[in-house]
């Protein structure tokens, strides 16, 4: 068990996602051709890794962190750290990573 698996606490959806803006997380809404919303997706980039997070549903949530040097950080080869399931468990888990691995 990790660390962020072990303290994590469980925090609201909204909160969660305030605290990634504060965090310098940038969003991008994916949407299909008629113009509804697929997912949430945020991305940060800091010191030598990259933090993608995709809110598909509030119980669908995937969080990962990777080497800064992924070509495709949306189908990644290698990750240092991932989560997937309910939003608010996943959220709180990424917060509470150090910034850097």
């Amino acid at each position: 068990m990790s660390s962020a698996e072990a303290v994590a606490p469980v925090i609201d959806i909204e909160t969660g996602l305030q605290q990634l803006v504060a965090r310098g997380y940038q969003f991008v809404h994916p949407a299909d051709e008629r113009g509804e919303v697929l997912a949430v997706v945020g991305v940060r980039v800091h010191d030598d890794v990259v933090d993608v997070v995709r809110l598909n549903a509030e119980d669908d949530v995937v969080a990962t962190r990777m080497p800064g040097t992924e070509e495709n950080i949306f189908e990644p080869e290698r990750w240092l750290w991932r989560r997937r399931g309910d939003g608010t468990q996943v959220l709180a888990e990424i917060l509470s990573l150090p910034d850097a691995c």
